[in-house]
């Protein structure tokens, strides 16, 4: 290895301990595509044609600064029966006439021991399903054409050839050594054996792959120009990875597809994966449906992590046209008059399956019988095609890959948003993007399965919305939950009044939440992710067509199974109710519905036992497990029991607690969580809450709030209906607006997937409560948020108390948050510059180091004592510049804060 690989490793292994770098935020743009014969046959063209259209995208990846390294580049075409069978006899066997299989296989390179144990493993499981083994083959590689990183990292490629004289068709053998794919990959692991991987294991398929440049792939692999290396789809791949050390085994293609983008919803997806396998069941798996557990391998790439959940659903008797259209699905909620009644039926089961994966995604993939290329619903990937009258179809992200005479082309176009073309190899027929939705459509009874699907928005309408409080009672509610007159007046009313957020100046000069001295909501712990390879960006008022708030709830069945998978699946237009709408759902739920107690006990005169939240916390989520395992389809969590006596536990909390619990219990997608919450009020608040689990949010308090100021006629003469409605829709088009910057554009695929992150939490906690979110700092635990909720608890019931606070979080208060720019010190900075007086600007300069901690960075304390100041200019040349154009102090005590050196 060289040193300037251990130099990064090391570099990485320290910014990994140091919570300030972590794998799984690594992304990709590449470049992908496929070319395929229509009539299924297999040709010598194929293969040549794919290999040259990956060196035509050879400029969508990266190269290393020695010319040689790439980030990855692979090909995926059929087993060439005739090259094997020559292999076959090469090791002194017999070709014994069965369909051969084969095995591409990257070892431990240095580890002999482990290398015999991989082998042994491998041979092991082939033979406990009855195949019999010709041998093992190293894979004729030019090591002079990679790089010294790629080579210095290079495992051991071998090819284990197999066939099975059992008569068992096509499908089924596949299964069969998926199945054995996946008790390798964990008797390795559980050997502690790390440089392992199995790019295929197939009778159909053989994927050649790795880190070096496209131009090198068939001078490295010296199979690929063999005139017997034949095939009727070549799906290839050149991988640009983004902030990341490129891998052998994170090379594309995977085992059945190749992805261009990025999916944004990789950690929802994952999570919720985890809590779909605890009903993973199919008839195609049998005894051995625990092998193929946990579905998405650790440490997986997005790509990778796509590729895992495709092939499962494959594997377990859906097509790859199938496939794709429950993972990534077409915009289809909002093209009632525009698409098909069937197609809009077909995605509506879809969606009652599983969570979309979704993010910039361009698809090549085959399942053997079917190659497919697809997008995303937004089609931020580009994805050209061109067939040609002898029946070659080109697929990929640039056009021109291939050389071909216009004169043979009968079709060009592109794949557009949502949309998917195909080929089906058995019967070497082509499908366009309608003829394959058609298809898919009149396959099964979609309409019939779909019965079970309630949409319930009318059948819990509210024309009525109750008043829960008298003022009183309302006020102590207001200064429990943290609530100022600023917050009313700058926050709430502007979002009943005109349907949107407030618009306010960018930029936040006040405390992080953990250095505050005043009560700052949990939800200011939490920092909003945006995704960094999305391009361009998505734009929730242009794009508002293809995104989605539609939210299903309910007791979810098993992914694998067809036919209707779910019973009573209840499905809303949006995650976010009225307090109104909220008391219909709970009386349309009925005895299907638990409600949970989220308070904790606390004196009148602030003080708490130590471990009063914790216990209130374990008692909460046992609470949650208990019911779900008693048949609640339904879980209500709410604070509205806060007394004297009895603080609110941060709703936040007691959300991620009870679904990071569940989810580790197996038992979330048993369940809904419908979330009742005092603290809630603007969309970041609703964001985390849906971030961290909830299935709907009703803030209660907030709309209470917005009633008490109707009844003092701060709204005119607009009624409290219309007031309710407009705050419902300025947190929708609020929650479109968050889940944008992550280049996520439904809800169900951003719930669950803790798209923050935690700013001053402690690590522990947030390892509990919201496990795989990054707190790079740590910072505040249970006590200390507990000894804040009861300082300010007992203001609240006080019995002097008798006015909210006015606030000062987004306007400087004298008794309000400090501010880093106050308008006394901006004063004073001014009347100093306009004066040329040092005098004042020294008082400016004492000012700014007495402010309390307003940035991390602002906690670094000198331990050297500050150097005489000296002024090294004129008065005469200082008086004509402007303040702007001054140079900065270079004095320590003229700093506005000082820094460690």
């Amino acid at each position: 290895m060289s040193e300037e690989i251990a130099r990064y490793l090391r570099n990485a292994s320290h910014l990994q301990a140091g919570h300030a770098y972590d794998p799984a935020f690594e992304h990709d743009a590449c470049g992908v595509g496929l070319v395929a014969s229509i009539d299924g046959k297999p040709r010598r063209e194929v293969v040549a044609r794919g290999i040259e259209a990956l060196k035509a995208v050879w400029h969508r990846g990266a190269v290393d600064a020695d010319g040689m390294t790439g980030d990855g580049a692979g090909i995926h075409v059929q087993v060439p029966q005739d090259f094997f069978i020559e292999q076959i006899e090469r090791t002194g066997h017999e070709y014994r006439g069965h369909r051969l299989g084969i095995g591409m296989i990257f070892l431990p390179r240095t580890d002999f021991g482990a290398q015999e144990r991989c082998r042994t493993i491998v041979e092991s499981e082939l033979l406990a399903f009855g195949y019999y083994i010709y041998g093992w083959r190293q894979v004729p590689v030019d090591v002079s054409v990679i790089g010294e990183k790629a080579n210095s990292t290079r495992p051991e490629i071998e090819q284990i050839m197999f066939d099975n004289k059992r008569d068992l068709s096509v499908e089924a053998m596949e299964r069969e050594l998926y199945l054995i794919r996946r008790r390798v990959e964990k008797r390795v692991l559980a050997d502690h054996i790390t440089d392992f991987y199995i790019c295929s294991l197939s009778s159909r398929s053989v994927i050649y792959k790795g880190m070096f440049l496209a131009e090198q792939l068939d001078t490295f692999y010296p199979d690929l120009r063999d005139e017997r290396f034949i095939s009727s789809v070549a799906i290839f791949h050149q991988r640009y990875s983004t902030n990341t050390f490129p891998n052998w085994w994170l090379a594309q293609p995977f085992r059945m597809l190749a992805h261009n983008g990025e999916i944004n919803t990789v950690k929802g997806n994952a999570n919720w994966m985890k809590s779909h396998e605890i009903r993973m069941a199919s008839d195609a798996f049998g005894a051995h449906g625990d092998e193929i557990k946990p579905i998405i391998p650790p440490g997986a790439s997005d790509s990778a992590a796509l590729d895992a959940a495709f092939e499962v659903l494959v594997r377990a008797g859906r097509s790859a046209p199938m496939a794709k259209t429950i993972l990534i699905p077409e915009a289809w909620s909002k093209k009632a008059d525009i698409m098909p009644e069937a197609h809009r039926t077909l995605y509506a089961y879809s969606n009652s399956i599983m969570e979309p994966w979704d993010g910039p995604a361009a698809i090549c993939a085959t399942d053997g019988r079917w190659v497919i290329a697809g997008m995303d619903r937004n089609g931020l990937r580009p994805l050209r095609f061109s067939r040609t009258e002898d029946g070659l179809l080109f697929v990929g992200s640039e056009t021109g890959m291939c050389a071909v005479d216009e004169a043979r082309i009968v079709e060009k176009g592109r794949v557009g948003p949502g949309e998917i073309i195909g080929i089906d190899l058995d019967t070497g027929t082509f499908y366009q993007d309608r003829e394959l939705k058609d298809k898919l459509a009149s396959s099964a009874p979609f309409e019939e399965w779909n019965k079970n699907l309630n949409y319930i928005d009318q059948d819990i309408r509210s024309d009525v919305e109750p008043r829960l409080y008298e003022r009183d009672e309302l006020r102590r509610r207001q200064l429990a939950a943290g609530i100022s007159v600023e917050d009313l007046e700058l926050i709430l009313h502007p979002m009943a009044e005109d349907a949107q957020e407030a618009v306010g100046s960018m930029g936040d000069d006040t405390p992080l939440a953990v250095l505050s001295d005043q009560y700052r909501p949990l939800s200011h712990f939490f920092r909003q992710n945006f995704s960094q390879v999305t391009n361009p960006p998505i734009d929730p008022l242009r794009e508002h067509g293809v995104m989605s708030l539609k939210t299903r709830f309910g007791n979810l069945r098993n992914v694998l199974a067809e036919g209707s998978p779910q019973s009573e699946v209840l499905v809303l237009e949006r995650p976010v109710l009225s307090n109104g709408m909220f008391e219909k759902l709970r009386g349309y739920l009925g005895g299907s519905a638990y409600e949970i107690d989220c308070t904790f006990d606390v004196a009148r005169d602030g003080t708490s036992q130590d471990g009063a939240l914790r216990a209130a916390l374990d008692r909460i989520r046992t609470e949650a497990e208990d019911a779900v395992r008693q048949g609640f389809a339904h879980l209500v969590l709410t604070d509205e029991r806060l007394s004297d006596t009895r603080a609110a536990v941060p709703m936040i909390l007691a959300t991620g607690g009870v679904h990071t619990h569940l989810v580790a219990k197996g038992l979330r997608t048993f369940t809904s969580l419908n979330v009742r919450s005092a603290e809630c009020m603007d969309t970041h608040y609703f964001a985390v809450l849906i971030g961290v689990g909830a299935t709907t949010v009703n803030a209660y308090l907030a709309q209470e709030c917005l009633a008490d100021r109707h009844a003092r006629g701060l709204f005119g003469t607009m009624d409290l209906k219309t007031i309710v409605s407009r705050y419902v829709e300025a947190v929708d088009q609020g929650l479109l607006k968050i889940m944008s910057k992550m280049g996520i554009s439904v809800i169900s695929s951003y719930r669950g997937g803790y798209n923050f992150e935690a700013l001053g939490l402690s690590r522990s906690l947030v390892a509990e409560f919201f496990p795989g979110m990054p707190s790079r700092i740590s910072g505040i635990g249970l006590n200390g948020i507990r000894k804040k909720i009861a300082r300010i608890h007992a203001r609240a019931f006080a019995e002097d108390v008798v006015a909210l606070p006015i606030g000062g979080f987004y306007r400087y208060r004298r008794e309000g948050e400090s501010h880093a720019f106050q308008g006394p010190l901006i004063h004073l900075l001014q009347a100093a510059v306009d004066r040329d007086d040092f005098g004042l600007y020294q008082k400016y300069s004492q000012g700014l180091n007495h402010l309390p901690p307003i940035n991390l960075r602002d906690l670094s304390i000198s331990a050297r004592p500050p150097r005489p100041f000296r002024w090294t200019r004129s008065r005469a040349s200082t008086r004509s510049e402007s303040a702007s154009s001054r140079p900065a102090c270079r004095s320590a005590r003229c700093r506005p804060r000082r820094m460690a050196r």
